[in-house]
């Protein structure tokens, strides 16, 4: 094990102290983890600026902050994704595409959940596989509902790369397909983010009407033409009105 690693899981053993023990002197946690005073003490100044760990008045370390804000993210997804995941394979069921279920992750989003199998083309999609939120209907879906000036901030600031022959890289045409959106209450793409695939998404709403996830039907493109696209931008919108409900948002 090289020196960085072996200070990784140390630093991981201290944190891992404050599981049984809500705060710890300096000495407490020499005692308590076995690690040699001056490694504690360096190790201890890196958690305290990385706001993994803060030092009251009391000289006692606590958790920091930062583990509320993952714990709160951490939280927010898992139950996104446990109120979703029984409406999405009865949804899968019903069209026998891939269903998939995204957060927002910064200027990007995240695959937190996918359902395909009983789709007969499998999809390049993946639970943890990340998409900016301007490429694909799912993360357009999320893009186009958000406020008005976190919209042209985002726009203003953000460089469009092509990933497949029918990404969006024009900027005035992304805002089109946002106006689109916001009067389909639904978005559309094909062949953005992989070639000769389609899908058709819907934002999901929190308690606070803000736009947490989004949900879409996806598949190869030849099954996302003419009437279909209305079919499954109908079921999709139910499953997510429905979630959106559970998350406690009303109209």
């Amino acid at each position: 094990m090289n020196n960085k690693n072996k200070t990784v899981v140390r630093s991981m053993d201290i944190l891992n102290l404050f599981i049984e023990h809500p705060e710890l002197s300096f000495q407490e946690i020499i005692d308590l983890s076995g690690i040699p005073k001056t490694s504690v003490y360096r190790m201890l100044q890196s958690l305290e600026e990385m706001e993994f760990l803060e030092k009251g008045r009391d000289l006692k370390y606590r958790l920091g902050l930062l583990f509320l804000k993952f714990g709160h993210l951490v939280s927010s997804r898992l139950d996104i994704r446990q109120i979703a995941y029984p409406l999405m394979n009865d949804l899968h069921n019903d069209v026998k595409e891939a269903i998939n279920l995204i957060v927002r992750d910064g200027n990007e989003a995240i695959y937190i959940e996918k359902i395909d199998t009983k789709q007969k083309v499998r999809l390049y999609t993946a639970i943890g596989r990340k998409s900016p939120l301007y490429a694909g209907a799912c993360s357009r879906a999320i893009l186009s509902f958000l406020p008005d000036a976190e919209i042209q901030d985002y726009l203003e600031s953000t460089e469009l790369k092509s990933f497949a022959l029918g990404t969006i890289t024009n900027k005035e045409k992304l805002y089109e397909s946002i106006k689109q959106a916001r009067i389909d209450g639904f978005t559309i793409s094909h062949s953005e983010l992989e070639n000769h695939t389609s899908a058709v998404a819907i934002p999901i709403f929190n308690h606070k009407s803000e736009v947490v996830a989004g949900i879409s039907i996806a598949g190869i493109e030849a099954n996302y033409q003419g009437e279909n696209i209305g079919i499954f931008a109908e079921k999709a919108k139910k499953v997510a009105e429905e979630i959106s409900m559970r998350l406690g948002y009303t109209k």
